[in-house]
């Protein structure tokens, strides 16, 4: 384990957010619930885009297509129940893993087009097809069109919770950011991970010892298709609202600026650009109208001189990390020498064993 500046910033953030509603509540601002829950649901989608534009390096501009398929779903779901009687429709149960299935079979068939082609038509195909899904949305003018639908109610996931409340709506998609957070960290250390970042290198090389890439970045794409849905599903709950809007080519704009301004291919990085970037939405719209006059040249500022987003500022600013054990064994000397003196058992005063320096001496290191 890693003690670095980065990892106390995300710590703190975390912690952050799991107490966010009651101390909300507490201060008598249950504004900043709401808001936050919209950067919650964002960063679940922001997550599984960077699992094709940061881990992969596959850049779709349709990505905000899965995230209206998940929130359709949910409306189309609940103008059932109303217009036709159809209660179980409205079962979370039902509504939840359907706009994952269905939003993961779509993104099935797109990307097994997509993917037959890379760089610049690879984006472009895959804005053509969100704005195909975009305009069929539009059309149906029986779910409101353009216009969008309105949800008349939460979807039921039991008595114990109310999607309708604030609060547990926060702590459901915190709960799922939590869970695609550590999926994240499972595929992409394990084999099928180490196979989607060898293609984004050399897909040539990864065939040559016998992984065809092909597979494995479908694979990836239907996984961040599905999760897009989920979130989709989460942000029809929240404004009880499912418009054209959702799946708009802006939307996936927006999905790829808080993956590159956090840091791509990055666990948290995703999460970390989410919160930038609607917390200075609201903020910088509670200035001026035209609040993206004054974002984009810090959009800017950061491509140019934090190349690897928030992330890698952080670890710019905090410097090298040290390891667990060798703070815990610096804290101890400390307390035993009063920061001063050889460490015990041949150590320096930076907690740093005889063996260590060695080891050190033999990478060049004075």
């Amino acid at each position: 384990m890693e003690l670095n500046f980065r990892t106390l910033v995300i710590f703190l953030l975390m912690a952050a957010l799991a107490l966010l509603p009651p101390v909300a509540m507490w201060v008598d601002e249950p504004f900043y619930i709401d808001l936050f829950s919209r950067v919650l649901i964002h960063a679940i989608a922001a997550v599984s885009l960077n699992l094709l534009l940061g881990y992969g390096g596959m850049v779709s501009f349709g990505h905000a297509a899965y995230l209206g398929i998940g929130g359709y779903v949910v409306g189309i779901s609940t103008f059932h129940v109303f217009e036709d009687g159809v209660d179980w429709l409205a079962s979370g149960w039902f509504q939840f893993p359907v706009a994952a299935v269905v939003a993961g079979l779509v993104s099935l068939v797109v990307g097994a087009i997509c993917l037959r082609t890379k760089g610049v038509y690879f984006i472009m195909i895959t804005l053509a097809f969100g704005q195909m899904l975009f305009f069929t949305a539009v059309g149906l003018d029986v779910y409101g069109g353009d216009d969008g639908l309105t949800l008349y109610a939460t979807t039921d996931v039991g008595r114990l919770v109310d999607l309708g409340d604030e609060a547990t709506l926060y702590y459901v998609s915190f709960g799922l950011l939590l869970l695609m957070l550590y999926v994240m960290h499972r595929l992409v250390n394990a084999r099928f991970g180490r196979v989607i970042l060898g293609a984004r290198s050399n897909e040539r090389r990864m065939a040559a010892i016998g992984f065809a890439a092909y597979p494995y970045k479908l694979t990836a794409f239907v996984l961040a298709g599905a999760a897009c849905g989920l979130a989709g599903a989460l942000m029809a709950n929240h404004d009880e609202f499912v418009s054209p809007s959702m799946m708009h080519w802006v939307k996936s704009g927006d999905l790829i600026i808080m993956v590159v301004l956090g840091g791509m291919g990055t666990l948290f990085g995703p999460v970390l650009g989410a919160v930038a970037f609607l917390f200075l939405e609201e903020f910088l719209s509670g200035v001026t109208e035209h609040w993206q006059i004054i974002f984009g040249p810090l959009l800017i500022l950061v491509v140019l001189f934090a190349r690897g987003g928030i992330d890698s500022l952080l670890l710019a600013v905090g410097g090298p990390s040290l390891s667990l054990d060798g703070w815990l064994r610096r804290r101890r000397h400390d307390d035993g020498h009063g920061g001063a003196g050889p460490g015990p058992a041949g150590e320096d005063g930076a907690g740093r064993s005889d063996a260590g320096r060695n080891d050190a001496g033999k990478d060049g290191a004075p």
